[in-house]
């Protein structure tokens, strides 16, 4: 028996919420609204069945938060929670002592589910369908994970975050596991580890490549979906939370919950170590407990009705397509959501967010779209958050959900009009085989000077825009050239999951081809798409493996993949590790040359007294961008000068050539310019030393082609 508690002053506010050490034990607190009892359940180390349970009861409330001491607790401790309250489906109320939840404040958590019938809070049968109006009285503490008290306790030696300008930034978004899995000099005990993210070899990696900060794919604690557990498949990817301040378990060398979390700070000290920031890809929008037929792990349990978006009859409102919807207008959520972004940011020193299917986070009282949703205010006035980089999935799939350009600052957003346009430019366009059906320059010439029409208001600038042609949901760069149609069959739904809107060209052949001319016109397409992604003004997101050709052999939607059609091949064949060299040659070049990397949208006005702007445009005879050229769909050249010579900087001219056949270019003689050096042309399969150009004679354009000259002036 444990000694009762020492008497505690009563309160008039809870203490913070979840489990807070302090002297002799351990405060703990969690919001069940209309419950009517709340224990808080301990477990030895090591016991899976629950037969060690001790029950706590909970005796304060206040405000619908029940909390109280717990005394002899400490750091290792397991622990669940058990909510006696009305069961009454139709009012939203799910409530079952019978059913182990999880604290959602959890900072470390153990086990996973086990997908039996006693997870589910309702009656269910061996298939997990059942009447979700019918309560489940079996008891699910030998099927579900458990919380761990961990001490947050660390040395960061002095650890300070790189705070790398958007300007400067190149993003490499990736997964901790696919990156590492098969990277050689990676020990085999590390691959797949945060740990093994934070190795040298993966840092010289990256370094080398030029990139200033990983965006990684969700690393909060995350389970499977039963549908695909029953398939033998586990979700991947991670976009299925069960814990928001947990790390996942699975992704640590380490195998104790304590040393999961320090070795995720292990590998951000490291990581910033080597300059590089951590920005996490976190999913706010729904719970891993799916519908009303779904498991009740956690939220469900405790007040389903104020955590999710439920309807008049206590259904969820399903905008995420994942089943059920938190509810951001509840300020308890709110709550919950800022206290998990803060515990990343000031425990463990992550440098930002990618916040996944953000609309779905702002919807309002109407369930439409609110730019000063309380949410985001909060976020925008936080004096942690709004410091940290923020990034939005400008859309949900749920009415009205597509809203690229409708956040406030400062956050950026994922450009999917910028994917779209590089995309049906360089691959879709050139695929029909006639241009006349194309989109010419002009969305191409948008998209490359930041995407203006998107993000000119509000003072956001173009590092509102993350720039991207590819991304882990859809093809791999590579895959862009290769595959007309997705090839998910490995994921079990008869290939109709994924998007079909790929705006792909698999020139000529589908997969593999064999012909050498092909594959020269894919590796020259996918040079394109990086060298157009890298001289463009915005903040550019590379699809980790992009920079070497990586494939996924067609399929789009991985999701549930977690073998060698996500794991990175690291045996280069010789085009690859050209390829890899034109990457890192093209992040150079971006990071020389500042035009390339503005703060504020160009004028197109005179910046110099000889009358030189800022931007200018031209077309394939050298000439200043007509009216008519830029409305032409069949327009397929385009040259690009960035003048420099008002930052005291030199001056680039990009010419981008999407037409079918090689042409003749005349350059373009701005004012003051006398000379050019060609610095890259992506018909070279490797970077070639500088070369003069003779302005006198007109330039060969390969088909579909970019060359980047710099601006001289020999005098």
């Amino acid at each position: 028996m444990r000694p009762p508690p020492p008497p505690r002053p009563l309160r008039d506010l809870p203490p913070p919420t979840g489990m807070t050490l302090v002297e002799g034990g351990a405060e703990f607190c969690v919001f069940a609204d209309d419950a009517d009892s709340v224990d808080v359940c301990l477990f030895a180390i090591g016991d899976t069945t629950g037969a060690s349970e001790t029950r706590i009861p909970l005796m304060e409330r206040a405000h619908g938060h029940w909390f109280g001491f717990l005394p002899g607790v400490g750091p290792g401790q397991r622990y669940g929670l058990r909510v006696a309250g009305p069961w009454h489906p139709e009012n939203g109320q799910r409530h079952n002592p019978a059913k182990l939840l999880l604290d959602p404040y959890a900072r470390a958590i153990e086990g996973d589910v086990t997908w039996r019938p006693e997870v589910f809070g309702h009656r269910v049968g061996r298939t997990l369908v059942g009447d979700p109006s019918l309560p489940d009285d079996r008891d699910s503490a030998a099927y579900v994970p458990r919380g761990v008290v961990v001490d947050d306790r660390f040395d960061w030696e002095g650890d300070r975050p790189p705070q790398h300008p958007l300007t400067d930034s190149v993003v490499y978004e990736t997964h901790v596991r696919n990156l590492t899995r098969q990277l050689p000099g990676v020990p085999e005990k590390l691959r797949g580890t945060y740990a093994g993210l934070a190795h040298e070899a993966t840092i010289d990696h990256l370094t080398a490549l030029g990139v200033t900060a990983v965006e990684l794919l969700p690393v909060h604690a995350f389970t499977s979906e039963p549908a695909l557990v029953q398939r033998g498949l586990t979700n991947h990817w991670g976009y299925n939370t069960i814990g928001f301040f947990a790390p996942h378990a699975p992704y640590a060398a380490a195998s104790d919950p304590q040393g999961a979390m320090d070795e995720f700070k292990g590998m951000v000290k490291l990581l910033h170590r080597a300059g590089i920031e951590v920005i996490l890809d976190v999913v706010y929008n729904h719970t891993c407990e799916q519908g009303a037929d779904g498991a009740t792990l956690s939220w469900r349990g405790l007040d389903s009705r104020s955590y999710y978006r439920l309807d008049e009859r206590g259904r969820d409102i399903d905008v995420t397509g994942c089943g059920n919807t938190l509810d951001l207008r509840h300020p308890v959520v709110a709550r919950m959501v800022l206290d998990s972004l803060r515990y990343w940011v000031q425990e463990c020193h992550v440098d930002g967010f990618r916040f996944d299917l953000a609309v779905a986070l702002a919807r309002g009282r109407n369930d439409d779209y609110d730019i000063n949703h309380p949410f985001l205010v909060a976020l925008r006035t936080d004096p942690v958050l709004s410091r940290v980089k923020n990034i939005a999935e400008p859309w949900d799939v749920g009415l009205h959900g597509w809203r690229t350009g409708q956040f406030p600052p400062p956050f950026s957003e994922w450009n999917d009009r910028y994917r779209d346009a590089l995309r049906s430019f360089w691959l879709a366009d050139l695929g029909l085989g006639d241009p006349r059906h194309g989109h010419g320059v002009q969305d191409l010439a948008t998209r490359l000077a930041g995407s203006q029409d998107l993000f000119g208001h509000r003072d956001r600038g173009p590092i509102a825009s993350i720039n991207f042609f590819a991304a882990h949901d859809g093809f791999t760069g590579w895959d862009l050239t290769v595959y007309d149609v997705k090839h998910n069959g490995a994921n079990g739904e008869g290939n109709r999951d994924g998007s079909d809107h790929n705006l792909s060209w698999n020139h000529g052949v589908e997969g593999p081809s064999g012909d050498e001319g092909i594959e020269d016109a894919r590796r020259r397409s996918l040079r394109n798409l990086l060298g157009t992604l890298l001289t463009s003004t915005g903040v550019p997101m590379i699809n980790a493996g992009d920079e070497f050709g990586r494939t996924q052999h067609g399929s789009n939607n991985p999701y549930c993949q977690d073998n060698s059609i996500s794991w990175f091949d690291w045996e280069l064949e010789p085009w690859r590790a050209d390829l890899l060299e034109t990457s890192r040659f093209l992040t150079r070049l971006r990071r020389d040359y500042r035009v390339l990397r503005q703060r504020s949208f160009f004028s197109g006005r005179a910046v110099s007294d000889d009358g030189s702007e800022d931007i200018a445009w031209y077309d394939g005879d050298g000439r200043t961008m007509s009216r008519q050229a830029w409305g032409d769909p069949a327009s397929r050249t385009l040259s690009m000068y960035l003048d420099g010579a008002w930052l005291g900087e030199p001056s680039l001219l990009v010419t981008y050539h999407g037409g079918t056949e090689d042409t003749a270019v005349t350059l373009p003689r701005p004012p003051g310019l006398t000379a050019y050096a060609l610095l890259w042309d992506s018909a070279w399969p490797r970077p070639q030393e500088p070369s003069d150009i003779d302005l006198e004679v007109p330039v060969t354009m390969t088909a579909a082609s970019i060359r980047v000259y710099r601006a001289t002036d020999p005098t």
